[in-house]
């Protein structure tokens, strides 16, 4: 197995949505032991710590939560995310979704300084497709998709050095998807598979085809893992279950064969919320899914006593 440099990037993040817990994200992965199981399968690692947001002076607005503290967040993530990828995979832990609008844009500027393209797998319920201007909620971690494909609409967020054209967006797991925001993925052609198409054909042929497209391009893959991916059953620690979600082996799966496809760039961990979780459970798996994703086989799992 090839050993490739990994760095651990913190990002407390939880100005995209009212509902907090998930800056306890960072912190909670670390005490289920992220950092020993990638080293225990040779890969060279080390914790950077936490990334702050930069001090952003614009108002606040009325509709959408947290505005300014959600620009700086942009802002440090895409530049923390630009530096890492100079010399390592960057692993991001999170935080809420919205730091997906740093990571993904920084990851997106380095693909486009080594001259491929960034392509991006969104394991999650949801597609996060809304803009400042449709979300109903008001909440920016439902936004970072329709960011960094460059919708309209973000007018007080960094401009991207490279946004990600939506047919190079795949998008795994979903089960709570707003009318509007399927016909607009559809149209601009994202790979779409939801939990129904899973049921019935497996999880793994729309992988699969979409890494044909990323390897055939040339491109880049980075990951963006959403507890709420996963059954919540298996996975509590989200304050936005959906019933339904993958199976801690469909998750595994996608995992081993993302490791064995050799085109994963960056990864992001994102949405616990340790306040809601069970003993550290939804932590552990998310460490495991990680952990597999770069080389652990089935039969190296370890035994857990509690």
């Amino acid at each position: 197995m090839e050993k490739r440099d990994i760095l651990l990037v913190g990002a407390p993040m939880d100005a995209g949505k009212r509902r907090q817990g998930c800056r306890m994200g960072p912190d909670a992965y670390r005490v289920a032991g992220i950092e020993q199981a990638l080293a225990d399968l040779g890969h060279p690692i080390r914790d950077l710590g936490d990334v702050s947001p930069d001090p952003v002076d614009i108002p606040d607005h009325d509709h959408l939560f947290a505005l300014p503290e959600c620009v700086g967040w942009t802002q440090a993530l895409m530049r923390s995310a630009q530096e890492a990828a100079t010399q390592s995979v960057p692993i991001f832990m999170g935080g809420d979704h919205a730091l997906s609008m740093g990571t993904v844009a920084g990851m997106a500027a380095h693909a486009q300084d080594v001259g491929r393209p960034l392509f991006v797998l969104w394991l999650d319920a949801h597609s996060d497709f809304h803009t400042p201007d449709s979300t109903g909620s008001g909440n920016l971690h439902g936004t970072p998709v329709a960011y960094f494909t460059g919708q309209a609409g973000f007018e007080a967020f960094p401009a991207l050095p490279a946004p990600v054209p939506t047919q190079q967006v795949g998008m795994i797991g979903l089960r709570s998807v707003d009318p509007h925001e399927r016909a607009a993925l559809e149209k601009d052609n994202a790979m779409l598979a939801d939990m129904r198409s899973i049921d019935e054909h497996g999880i793994k042929a729309p992988l699969m085809a979409f890494l044909d497209r990323v390897r055939a391009a040339g491109g880049m893959l980075h990951v963006s893992l959403d507890v709420d991916f996963l059954e919540p059953a298996i996975a509590p620690a989200v304050g936005t279950t959906v019933p339904g979600g993958a199976t801690e082996r469909e998750a595994h799966l996608v995992m081993e064969l993302l490791h064995e496809s050799g085109l994963v760039c960056s990864l992001d961990l994102v949405e616990l919320n340790p306040f809601l979780d069970e003993r550290g459970r939804t932590a552990k798996l998310m460490v495991d899914l990680a952990a597999s994703l770069m080389g652990r086989r089935i039969f190296d799992r370890p035994t857990r006593s509690f």
